[in-house]
């Protein structure tokens, strides 16, 4: 199954760190954001982890809850909690999926249906297509999807970009230009004609070109 950007994130049960979820009900009206992990005890995954932690209260401002998988049973993840919070100084706080029948990773299409139906004795090499960063709207469809090499640690600063920008644009009939972050410029949407502009923008807009329709940044 290949999942792409507008398509229903898949629903599920799984068991988790904080008990069994099923996904829609966890995620209720809520943003959300899920990244994986190709198994537990995994070093860049570990800074990962313990970044995250540290960092989610800017998500919780921003109302978009965190979710972790590994391909790995709740068991090892509780250990490597541990692991975490010595290393990094800090533990997650958020649930963290078990995945050792592989169903969600393959439910995700971060795994081929031939890989198996259980994570014992599959190695970090063999999960390595488990590095996905899936950010996931209120309406429960995929808005964004990362996919990053294991050597290769993940930019959370940028997924805070990005759902600034995300949950902006959800609201206002604009978007936002490159290197964009809270504040800056932003972009008139093209569906909007310019009649249309004048009403929502009395003030006027920057046009270097008659596509490119540059106004301040939308306050409320």
């Amino acid at each position: 199954m290949t999942l792409q950007l507008g398509d229903a994130a898949p629903d599920f049960e799984a068991d988790t760190t904080e008990g069994r979820i099923r996904f829609y009900d966890w995620l209720g009206d809520s943003w959300a954001v899920m990244f994986s992990h190709p198994k537990d005890f995994t070093p860049v995954c570990t800074t990962e982890l313990g970044y995250m932690a540290k960092i989610k209260p800017e998500f919780d401002k921003r109302g978009v809850k965190i979710v972790g998988l590994s391909v790995d049973p709740v068991e090892s993840h509780q250990r490597w909690i541990a692991d975490i919070k010595d290393t990094q100084g800090s533990a997650p706080t958020y649930p963290m999926i078990g995945d050792p029948d592989l169903k969600v990773s393959k439910l995700y299409g971060m795994l081929p249906a031939a890989a198996g139906d259980t994570s014992e004795g599959r190695t970090a090499a063999d999960n390595q297509t488990v590095r996905n960063v899936f950010i996931i709207g209120p309406d429960k469809k995929i808005k964004l999807i990362l996919v990053y090499p294991m050597t290769t640690g993940r930019n959370f600063d940028e997924v805070l970009r990005v759902i600034d920008s995300m949950q902006l644009t959800a609201k206002h009939r604009v978007a936002t230009p490159v290197n964009w972050t809270q504040g800056d410029d932003v972009i008139i949407s093209g569906s909007v004609s310019d009649d249309e502009a004048k009403t929502i923008y009395p003030d006027g807009w920057k046009a270097p070109r008659p596509y490119i329709r540059i106004v301040p940044q939308p306050k409320d």
